[in-house]
């Protein structure tokens, strides 16, 4: 077997090779050929099997016929050109076409997906439009709000625990909320500040007056209503009014296409999205909150976030860097020298989603100013494109305490998370597409959410809600 004048030899590269030829004449759609070699291929392979049962050396005379009459046929091959070079230049052709197909179908996946997750689905716009008709249908519902404005005085005390959403979300609003009372060990003393957009404002205060939640305060705003928040102070908002911010994030025409479509989510322009950098205009009386975002779940009793020290830092966050993807050259652009010259391209990421914010420290170190100073310099979106984390890792550069992982467990919108990590994780963050309200959301993880949602509510079932 091992000698280069074996039969057996011979006849085993010739059956590689016929082999490779079957593959190239059907690919050209010569069949009968390529019958002709799988034919030939077997009469060879009985021959090596016959000898190989009777222990004894092929022969020459034996293996001549079958040699012969392989050889004319891969002499044939190489007549209608399926030499090496062809087929090396053949399989590279299929191989890029292949890599083309897996992009353009990656590209309309994404688009897809996108276009998905920005959908309303209807169940939450009947929600929202059967919220607003209600508040201002029935004045038993106004005159209730305005007697638990008695709890005013809660909503400036220290010694509670404050947490704030920023969302245009009804349902998803009322999990978060819903989720942090049932797993508190003290519900009483649980303030939420929710802000909300003039869209919404009346169906939000509708659904958190009709809903108690053992005993938290919900306090609704409208961030429409704050009087300092102007394109002269933020600019950010200036940034959001530009015409040509609006084209790119909409159309994404001024690129020609070329940025991602995860880019250009038009939920970049909202301000509640931007409003997580001005926590201390909006809440000037306190000096502890917990932000949380609407597409988390709470599983855990979350008071012992507050008792954290911060050793001076202020902003608490889990950090993403386990994977060297999460680290801030994923997120930053630097090839701009500003980025270069101020910031570690292996520095750490962390998330948002779930953060405890010393307010004391924000206003002493000025961070707001911080985030003015950079946003200003990004308004060709030169050192970052995409949303808020970046901006926040550098106005948060060095100011950050990394806390436990369990705190917030990431990744339930859009990838498989360690099940025992989901177990003992406080705070669950569907961040990603695949939101667990839509019909998009990973399957497996939408009980985590849905369990605090009361599908028996009259309003949810008229909607359709299930």
């Amino acid at each position: 077997m091992l000698s280069p004048n074996s039969v057996t030899r011979q006849i085993t590269d010739q059956i590689c090779l016929a082999k490779a030829f079957v593959v190239i004449a059907k690919e050209s759609s010569n069949l009968q050929f390529a019958w002709e070699l799988s034919a030939q291929i077997r009469n060879s392979q009985v021959l090596l099997s016959n000898t190989a049962t009777r222990r004894m050396p092929l022969t020459v005379g034996e293996s001549e016929s079958a040699i012969r009459d392989m050889a004319f046929l891969l002499y044939q091959a190489q007549q209608l050109h399926y030499d090496s070079s062809t087929m090396l230049m053949r399989l590279r052709a299929k191989i890029q076409t292949l890599e083309e197909q897996m992009s353009s179908a990656g590209e309309k996946s994404s688009k897809y997906g996108q276009i998905a997750a920005e959908e309303v689905p209807k169940s939450l716009y009947c929600l929202g439009v059967r919220l607003t008709t209600e508040w201002y249908g029935n004045p038993n519902l106004q005159k209730k709000l305005r007697e638990r404005k008695q709890m005013d005085a809660k909503l400036k005390d220290n010694s509670l625990y404050h947490f704030c959403i920023f969302s245009d979300n009804i349902l998803a609003s009322s999990v978060v909320v819903n989720s942090t009372a049932l797993n508190s060990k003290n519900p009483g003393k649980i303030v939420f500040h929710l802000v909300t957009d003039e869209i919404n404002y009346a169906a939000m205060k509708a659904w958190f007056t009709l809903n108690s939640f053992r005993g938290v305060t919900v306090e609704v705003q409208k961030f429409e209503d704050f009087k300092w928040l102007n394109a002269s102070y933020a600019p950010v908002l200036k940034q959001l009014q530009d015409s040509g911010t609006q084209s790119y994030y909409f159309s994404g025409h001024n690129d020609d296409g070329q940025t991602p479509i995860k880019f250009r989510n038009p939920k970049y322009l909202s301000m509640l999205n931007h409003l997580r950098f001005y926590i201390p205009e909006v809440y000037p009386a306190l000096k502890k909150v917990v932000f949380l975002d609407d597409d988390i779940v709470v599983q855990k009793d979350l008071s012992g976030l507050f008792s954290i020290d911060l050793k001076g830092n202020v902003n608490g966050a889990v950090e993403t860097c386990m994977e060297t993807f999460h680290r801030y050259h994923r997120y930053l652009n630097y090839s701009h020298p500003l980025i270069r010259a101020h910031f570690d391209p292996d520095a750490c990421g962390w998330a948002f989603g779930m953060n405890v914010f010393d307010l004391v420290e924000w206003r002493k170190r000025n961070v707001t100013g911080i985030y003015h100073y950079w946003q200003e310099r990004n308004v060709d979106r030169t050192l970052w494109k995409l949303g808020t984390l970046p901006p926040g890792l550098l106005t948060f550069y060095g100011l950050t305490e990394a806390l436990d992982p369990s705190w917030h467990v990431l990744g339930l919108g859009y990838t498989n998370v360690d099940p025992q990590l989901i177990e003992k994780g406080a705070v669950l963050h569907f961040n990603g597409n695949s939101k667990p309200w839509l019909k998009i959301g990973i399957e497996k993880y939408k009980p985590l959410w849905e369990k605090y949602v009361d599908y028996s509510h009259p309003l949810l079932q008229q909607c359709n809600f299930h």
